[in-house]
């Protein structure tokens, strides 16, 4: 056969496979470089990922989210908090730490393989957000209220006087005690402990709302657990059980212990709260939340101490107010005291002593108590039966899940829980602007940060002032309905809209009620005492304007026993003595016990004072 043939015949197919081959292998291996390229893109993708994500700093991200909290959606922020919090927390060991065997103390509301649970837990979760946020603003407020015009004039003089008895550090932290009550006491109105009928700003009961049931011997509206300290603080309404967690929350932000003291029964063991101690030194000083006023020394001078409450019967007596009130606590019933400390179980966690010691600068504050530690310091006061954790936080927390759930059921009992602070805690314009007004004035932030660019809650209190006639126009402004979230659905009769719009204007009112309020503290603050005097007075409590809001259906201010209180403050700093005892001295004010005590106190100064340094008269 000829070659020629053969290969022009026979071998020209092989070769049309092999240069197919050759192509497709080289398809392939530009198909497989192509591949190895993606990958090492999606490698050095990764690298860079892990690169930056380990340059991230964490817990600079988990401030800076706490402190625009209020601003963001709740869900995302809290998600973000808590991946930024574990991610910081992934190196981390705890080593054979131990949780506090005081955990078993508050064992009759919380079971303690539960709480060891969350003690023990190594990774953050969804609680420790509304926890930290509440460890940042109290470290925020005490920052901006620890400063000398903060102090409570009563006690200037007794202040100066004990700088030569006792040590420096002694009498800055007493000073700093006696400033973060003083603001308690000004700042969140007085409520009583277990009212009768609906609380203001809660509109009444409506007709054929259930009164809901709750576990563990909790009644509705009861004392303490109804709301918890952030929301104490956020409000500015509370009983006495409320101002004792917002005034040792303060106190340990500023690394001062403070605990509530009770009484035992001798018959069933049940604790009853009667004072605030706070441990400065070898002394435990007394501060009585409910009469709104610390527990005077023997003859009346000064900040009365646990050891001369139990061994001077005049102390606790001399806070009975003849043909008014007699103070239920004597010296036989405070031999023995138990220290309640006003602690979560996130408090007492290991991942929370962990984080505190990554905090630093201006992220500092006080996430991690040791309460074993503290409990011996305590413990050692003569005077004190034993050192127990605070049930009261444990069961703020149950009876809030309860009554959600209750209100789940009820439609009325939704409406009468949503009702009453819905002008700051919903999701309207409105709602949102006076929140941040709020979160703000809580801040310290009275007017505007030009570093930031961000207004002051003075100028956005201001906004929430709308004048009535504005009011009225709700159902026609269609900006205002925007604003106030009124909106005509497809099928609303007529009566239902009309409804929906008295609804709108009670929260206006309601809004515009507590912004003036809350800018005639900021006055007062700011030491404008006199601009103070006239916006409690002429804007709260101005008779005239009441008898309008009666007429108008508002009357769901609870402020007026509040601004009241804080006008014979501001009348006091003024000098004007009279005209403040007067104020204090009002019948039926749910403070008077302790606003009359004031007046005697503020009385006996203005006696005892001499020419020359005497207080002016009007």
């Amino acid at each position: 056969m000829n070659p020629a043939t053969y290969a022009g015949g026979l071998v020209m197919p092989h070769r049309k496979f092999l240069l197919l081959g050759l192509s497709a292998a080289v398809m392939v291996a530009a198909g497989c470089s192509d591949n190895a390229a993606k990958v090492r893109a999606i490698e050095r993708q990764r690298q860079a990922r892990i690169q930056a994500d380990t340059t991230v700093d964490h817990l600079g991200e988990v401030h800076s989210l706490l402190t625009r909290l209020v601003e963001l959606n709740p869900q995302e922020a809290q998600r973000e908090v808590i991946y930024h919090l574990n991610r910081w927390g992934e190196s981390k060991t705890f080593g054979d730490e131990k949780v506090t065997p005081l955990l078993k103390t508050i064992s009759a509301v919380m079971p303690e393989e539960q709480a060891r649970a969350l003690t023990e837990q190594a990774s953050f979760v969804g609680s420790d957000t509304d926890y930290l946020r509440d460890c940042y603003l109290f470290r925020q407020i005490s920052e901006w209220i620890d400063r000398e015009s903060g102090e409570d004039p009563l006690l200037k003089d007794w202040l100066n006087e004990i700088e030569s008895r006792l040590p420096e550090e002694e009498v800055v932290k007493l000073r700093t005690a006696v400033r973060m009550f003083d603001w308690t006491v000004r700042n969140v109105g007085y409520e009583p402990l277990q009212p009768e009928t609906s609380l203001l700003p809660h509109p009444p009961f409506p007709s054929g709302m259930s009164i809901p049931e709750f576990s563990l011997g909790m009644q509705f509206q009861g004392p303490g657990y109804r709301q918890t300290d952030y929301e104490t603080v956020w409000r500015g309404l509370g009983d006495s059980q409320q101002r004792a967690g917002v005034f040792t929350q303060l106190c340990r932000q500023a690394s001062i212990p403070a605990f509530v003291l009770a009484t035992q029964s001798e018959q069933d063991g049940t604790l009853t709260p009667w004072s605030v101690g706070v441990l400065i030194g070898k002394s435990v000083y007394l501060f009585e939340p409910e009469l709104g006023c610390y527990i005077p020394g023997p003859g009346q001078e000064g900040i009365a101490t646990l050891r001369q409450a139990r061994s001077d019967a005049s102390v606790l007596r001399r806070l009975n107010v003849v043909s008014y009130f007699d103070y239920p606590v004597s010296k036989s019933d405070v031999q023995q005291s138990i220290a309640l400390l006003n602690v979560t179980p996130e408090a007492v966690s290991l991942r929370m002593k962990q984080l505190e010691s990554g905090l630093t600068g201006m992220r500092r504050m006080k996430t991690f108590v040791d309460v074993d530690a503290l409990a011996i310091e305590i413990d050692a006061v003569p005077g004190i039966a034993g050192v127990r954790l605070w049930d009261v936080p444990v069961l703020a927390e149950v009876y809030a899940a309860e009554l959600k759930a209750a209100a789940g059921r009820d439609p009325l009992l939704t409406f009468w829980s949503r009702a009453s602070w819905s002008i700051i805690e919903d999701m309207t314009d409105n709602a949102k602007l006076l929140a941040l007004a709020r979160w703000r004035h809580l801040h310290g932030q009275f007017d505007k940060n030009d570093e930031e660019d961000a207004e002051g809650a003075r100028v956005l209190y201001l906004r929430q002032r709308a004048p009535e006639f504005e009011i009225e126009d709700l159902g026609i402004d269609v900006n205002l309905q925007k604003a106030y979230g009124v909106r005509r659905e497809l099928g609303m009769d007529e009566k239902q809209y009309e409804m929906q719009l008295r609804y709108a204007q009670d929260l206006m009112r309601m809004g515009k009620n507590a912004a003036t309020y809350w800018v005639s503290l900021i006055q007062y603050d700011d030491g404008r005492y006199e601009t103070a005097q006239t916006w409690f007075a002429k804007r709260v409590l101005d008779s005239e304007l009441i008898s309008r809001r009666e007429l108008t259906g508002d009357v769901l201010s609870p402020w007026v026993a509040a601004a009241r209180y804080n006008l014979a403050r501001s009348l006091e700093q003024s000098g004007q003595v009279d005209e403040a005892i007067k104020l204090y001295k009002t019948d039926g004010d749910p403070q008077e016990h302790g606003n009359r005590l004031r007046a005697r106190l503020l009385d006996k100064r203005r006696q005892s004072a001499s020419p020359s340094d005497a207080v002016n008269q009007p």
